[in-house]
């Protein structure tokens, strides 16, 4: 009987350990692949704007951030909220990343502007995102979109876009990422080098929103790593 007694306290005392090596395992990925909140970058996105060039400014455009000069064209209307929207969705699956609801962003943003009608985009940008309590702020700009002109497999004109992206540290108000994209699908027969982005599109002709999903992906190729800055 006590040897028994002894086998069964045996058991339940190695089932205990073992039920406890599991829930420490289960505990310790759990926390791994979690992130913290307070180790979470809190970024706000400034709504797009597209832009048009200055009449004596030929087709050229200038980011008002960066002042780095463009090319440009027609823009769609409403193009620069559709970007912006493929933006804050390819954003999404970066890691270590709060984003902060686009309505309290464009609030504080659009009160800050108007108090400061004149005053320095950088420190415009500054206050606001001091005010959001943000680590980041993101915005960007719309140079063209254009969309194409015919069918999946016969085009008359093809899809065109041109988009910048900043991203800019609300401590020290510099610029901690550029992403720029500038294209217009050509067929296999006018650029084979195109022959990748062609085949991406299905070998097909894509749309412009297709075209700027793909750009979205190009340009994330460089995003930084948020956590280290």
């Amino acid at each position: 009987m006590m040897k028994n007694y002894r086998k069964a306290i045996g058991f339940l005392t190695l089932s205990m350990g073992v039920i406890f090596l599991i829930l420490s395992v289960s505990t310790q990925a759990s926390q791994e692949n979690s992130a913290s909140p307070a180790s979470l970058k809190r970024i706000g996105v400034i709504s797009f704007r597209p832009l048009i060039p200055e009449a004596e400014s030929g087709n050229t455009v200038f980011c008002p951030l960066c002042g780095i000069g463009s090319g440009s064209g027609k823009v769609m209307e409403g193009a620069e909220k559709i970007v912006e929207d493929i933006f804050i969705e390819r954003l999404k699956k970066e890691k270590g990343l709060e984003i902060i609801p686009s309505e309290k962003v464009q609030s504080v943003y659009k009160r800050i502007s108007s108090e400061k009608l004149k005053g320095n985009l950088i420190e415009n940008l500054k206050k606001t995102g001091r005010e959001l309590g943000a680590d980041i702020l993101a915005l960007g700009y719309v140079y063209r979109y254009t969309e194409r002109v015919g069918y999946k497999y016969s085009s008359e004109r093809p899809a065109s876009v041109i988009f910048e992206i900043h991203l800019v540290s609300v401590d020290g108000g510099d610029i901690i990422w550029r992403g720029f994209y500038d294209k217009t699908q050509k067929s296999l027969m006018e650029d084979v080098l195109q022959i990748g982005s062609f085949l991406k599109g299905g070998a097909k002709w894509v749309t412009v929103r297709q075209l700027t999903e793909q750009g979205m992906e190009e340009v994330f190729k460089t995003f930084p790593e948020i956590q280290q800055h």
